[in-house]
């Protein structure tokens, strides 16, 4: 038996790690309880007291956003999970042993984003259909629905999945930067929660030009039926969050290589 150590080979050993460690199981629980627990209660309670809602407000109501708005906390739940999956191993100085058996530090920074990114991709997806179809059940004959046989709907649901993962990998990537566990979550609230409220003071022209480019705007944007006015487009916005990603992915690659474990 050949003992070359592939991609492949690394790639299952990291998976073993990640789905037996207390964090993965403990985020993921997270994840679920936010998206899909707080979904069917904010559900529940618009459908109990819609009919007394004024006219305004049933006229723009928009379920999809209703049954999905879990995943505003969702988001710092995923971003735990990415971090971690990193910096975990430099808190308990395990990083020393997996650097040991994979020299190439760049096949085992991917690997480890193979994993991540395939089983949050599957998880993130599972939970943000799930959390649609319960909350268009509970409103089903009394408040409007939407249905994913509308492409738009269809388009909305999957991004919110795909936004879940990419700040998964942000999560990753700031844990390759910075190599500590509250550094990592600390720097992630701040730019995702912290800095929207901040740019809230600054004057409405500059909100305009520039917040639309913050990372839970953007978010917000790909799960978006409709383009609302001074965002990015769906699509526009998975791009720029993708380049967000990309771009801290190769410096915390990059970084992982120069520096001693």
């Amino acid at each position: 038996m050949s003992d070359e150590v592939t991609l492949g080979s690394v790639a299952k050993s990291e998976w073993i790690k990640f789905r037996t460690v207390r964090s993965t199981i403990m985020g993921t629980i997270v994840l679920v309880v936010l998206t899909i627990g707080l979904g069917v209660l904010v559900t529940a309670l618009v459908r109990a007291h819609f009919s007394t809602m004024p006219l305004t407000q049933k006229l723009t109501f928009d379920p999809l956003s209703t049954s999905l708005v879990g995943l505003f906390f969702a988001q710092f739940a995923v971003g735990v999970i990415g971090s971690l999956f990193i910096t975990a191993e430099y808190s308990s100085g395990a990083i020393r042993t997996t650097l040991a058996a994979v020299p190439n530090r760049v096949q085992l920074s991917l690997a480890k984003l193979l994993v991540l990114v395939t089983s949050m991709l599957v998880v993130c997806e599972i939970v943000c259909i799930s959390a649609f179809l319960i909350g268009m059940a509970i409103f089903s004959g009394k408040v409007p629905t939407d249905s994913l046989g509308s492409g738009q709907v269809l388009r909305a649901v999957l991004l919110a999945g795909v936004n879940l993962v990419l700040l998964a990998v942000f999560g990753f990537a700031l844990g390759l930067i910075l190599r500590h566990s509250m550094a990592c979550i600390s720097v992630f609230v701040t730019l995702l929660l912290v800095a929207p409220l901040i740019g809230l003071a600054f004057p409405q022209s500059w909100q305009n030009d520039f917040m639309k480019y913050e990372p839970i705007n953007l978010g917000a944007s790909m799960m978006s039926v409709t383009t609302k006015q001074y965002s990015f487009g769906p699509w526009e916005a998975f791009a720029v969050l993708t380049i967000y990603m990309v771009v801290l992915l190769v410096l915390g690659m990059t970084l992982l290589q120069r520096r001693d474990a």
